[in-house]
């Protein structure tokens, strides 16, 4: 198998499919790792996928962090929507209401995928977060567009794709580009996430919601998975690590240094009163003096966040999310029966008894 870079490491970024001219590159998810695929009776040569893939590259830019800080939109509505303070979508707003162009994911008839927004009913697709791998494909070409024709972008992506674009992109367009990445704990394929929906008899809706504030749980057009108060089986693998794909617990993104003009994640372990908590705050990492301009140009509450803390909260600005002990039980059982819920139960058999016990108790009024 000739691929463009070594087997398993692929991150999914696509670019390697985006600048083939052609067509000659097909990423291939198979479940526990990704991979970019060369056709041999497509190829021509030109050695495109290689130079542009950046796995194979020594020339990433990266940015210590300027500022720390911990917040969240000054718009109570938008700090409500969001998951944890509402910052990036109060960014995204911000920036296209000052005629700038929002590029994000969001999801489409089941698929996670990218999509431009240039008003702010638009930037409303973006908003919550997706624990799951998104599909990029395609979005290069369409930023790159927009830039040359003379829009400012505002990209928000995983730091994978932050890198992919910033390689894509030539260096004579940037000055219109600014990028946000996330704080990311990795990233399962997304047929697993479709398998998981079809046990639970659902289809996958295009408000598909993983969390509200703190409370970690797949609601689908509006409804919960599994009945309340459970905590779904897709929940309980992706908070410990059980299903990302290879290359997320090699991650070269995952380090206090980031890619992006700003960083974004939970303010875990903040400090400030409970009430405050409870409405969701935001960590910030200003990494450059454009994104420092894009919070001066948001209306948001910002405070100091301390470093060691927000570090120690965030165990992605440090080091990989450590694979799951079990993640080979995980997959030897999703491999025999292709049942997400049954592979998850027999790799966390206890953390799976627990939640029938809390849906139990429940149901007899013992614990709300």
């Amino acid at each position: 198998m000739n691929t463009v870079c070594p087997q398993a490491q692929c991150v999914g970024c696509m670019a390697c499919a985006d600048v083939c001219p052609h067509h000659a590159i097909t990423v291939l998810d198979s479940i526990t790792h990704y991979d970019a695929i060369i056709d041999s009776q497509k190829c021509i040569g030109c050695d495109a996928c290689h130079r542009i893939c950046q796995n194979n590259r020594d020339d990433i830019v990266y940015h210590t962090p300027l500022s720390w800080y911990e917040g969240w939109a000054v718009d109570e509505m938008v700090r409500a929507k969001g998951s944890s303070g509402g910052v990036a979508t109060a960014l995204s707003l911000a920036f296209v209401k000052a005629g700038g162009v929002v590029c994000s994911c969001t999801v489409k008839d089941g698929s996670f995928c990218f999509a431009l927004a240039e008003t702010p009913e638009e930037v409303e697709q973006f908003t919550g977060s997706k624990y799951v791998k998104s599909n990029p494909e395609g979005v290069y070409g369409i930023v790159n567009n927009a830039l040359k024709a003379g829009k400012k972008v505002l990209f928000i992506g995983l730091p994978c794709q932050v890198s992919a674009l910033k390689l894509v992109v030539p260096n004579a367009r940037q000055e219109g580009l600014y990028t946000i990445d996330l704080i990311c704990h990795g990233t399962p394929s997304p047929q697993l996430l479709h398998a998981y929906f079809q046990e639970c008899g659902a289809t996958m809706a295009s408000s598909v919601v993983f969390r509200e504030k703190h409370r970690m749980n797949i609601q689908n057009e509006g409804r919960p998975l599994l009945p309340r108060p459970m905590t779904d089986r897709y929940t309980l693998a992706f908070l410990v690590g059980l299903c990302y794909t290879e290359n997320c617990y090699s991650c070269s993104y995952a380090k206090e240094e980031r890619v992006s003009d700003l960083t974004l994640g939970d303010s875990w372990g903040s400090t400030r009163v409970e009430e405050e908590q409870e409405k969701g705050i935001s960590l910030v990492l200003c990494n450059t003096e454009r994104g420092q301009h894009l919070l001066e140009q948001t209306p948001l509450t910002l405070h100091p966040a301390d470093r060691e803390n927000a570090i120690a909260s965030n165990h992605q600005l440090e080091h990989p999310s450590v694979k799951h002990p079990k993640r080979a039980t995980f997959f030897a059982a999703w491999n025999k029966r292709h049942s997400f819920g049954k592979a998850v139960r027999a790799a966390m058999p206890i953390s799976c008894m627990k939640q029938t016990v809390k849906r139990l108790l429940w149901k007899l009024h013992v614990k709300r």
